[in-house]
């Protein structure tokens, strides 16, 4: 009898060898992983040209489908610290309805999570240039908004945990932290400021029982010492267009497990061979020992070959590994 999705998460991240791979392509409707979603507001309506978040940050979108981008920031200037209106992470509003979205859940592995987890939240609220200059020159604020950020972060999740006990498996999060060169702040910064910021978050999540997933888009290869030291279990996205993923797996493969490694932006625009030849890579390198989850790094690109796409998949389940 074949594994159930759960069991297949499961195992490949505790380092056991699965039946085959787990795999995520929630574009396209195949994944053992299945996301619940609680009521963060503001940040995927494309219906809308202009709408605010939770934390009040504007997001604006342009004509053409997409996230759009913060472009209100409401404590960019510190004198709003006075009048601004914190989120309320006990609010019930957040959390209505989220009981519905574990339908089609059943044997699979489940995750929750927070969009924009610190690092993003802070130059959301406070803008991206602010935010960098503050960590030297207004430390004691910047502090401030970063424990105030926290703390937010850990009612959320302990709201969550309390509503829907032992259902939820995963606990996913964003934070981008480079550009594809290189990572926003220097490593010792990052250790001093950070590290034991994310250690909170992450001996919270572990204390109820579940693994703690962070995406990050770039290059993160600097901070992942840290982050493993932290207590994160999976790091998700793995854009081979800034990192070495092979070389995270040999450095640190028994350390963290590692989700995603396909490059959207580079092998999945190229030819179905290519496209064969680095699954089957990704699978007999990063899959070995467990610890891998495979997927693409980003969302597959509207202009992706349709022979690419079918490409990926066939070889992606394929059980030979």
């Amino acid at each position: 009898m074949p594994m159930s999705s759960y069991e297949v998460v499961r195992r490949a991240i505790e380092f056991e060898k699965p039946d085959r791979l787990p795999v995520r392509f929630v574009s396209l409707g195949i994944s053992d992983v299945h996301s619940v979603g609680w009521n963060q507001i503001g940040t995927g309506d494309h219906a809308y040209r202009e709408t605010l978040d939770e934390w009040g940050c504007t997001w604006v979108r342009s004509e053409a489908k997409n996230m759009g981008q913060v472009k209100g920031h409401p404590l960019r200037d510190w004198a709003a610290l006075d009048r601004y209106r914190w989120p309320d992470a006990d609010n019930p509003a957040f959390y209505a309805g989220m009981d519905a979205k574990f339908a089609g859940s059943e044997g699979k592995y489940v995750t929750t999570g927070i969009f924009m987890l610190l690092f993003e939240r802070m130059h959301t609220l406070h803008g991206f240039e602010n935010t960098l200059a503050d960590l030297f020159v207004e430390r004691e604020r910047i502090e401030m908004l970063a424990d105030r950020i926290v703390e937010t972060d850990l009612a959320i999740m302990r709201n969550i945990h309390s509503r829907f006990p032992g259902r939820i498996h995963g606990f996913t999060f964003t934070d981008d932290w480079g550009s594809e060169i290189a990572t926003f702040i220097n490593p010792r910064q990052w250790e001093e400021f950070f590290k034991p910021r994310y250690k909170r978050i992450f001996d919270r999540i572990h204390k109820a029982g579940v693994y703690s997933v962070l995406h990050v888009c770039g290059n993160a290869s600097p901070a992942v010492p840290d982050l493993i030291e932290c207590g994160l279990d999976c790091l998700e996205s793995l854009q081979p267009e800034s990192m070495d993923v092979y070389k995270l797996k040999r450095e640190y493969g028994r350390d963290i497990r590692l989700w995603g490694g396909l490059g959207c932006q580079s092998t999945l625009l190229s030819t179905p061979e290519a496209v064969r030849q680095e699954v089957r890579r990704l699978k007999r390198e990063l899959g070995r020992g467990g610890g891998y989850i495979l997927h693409g790094a980003k969302g597959i690109m509207a202009d992706t070959p349709a022979p690419n796409v079918i490409a990926y998949l066939e070889e992606a389940l394929n059980q030979d590994y």
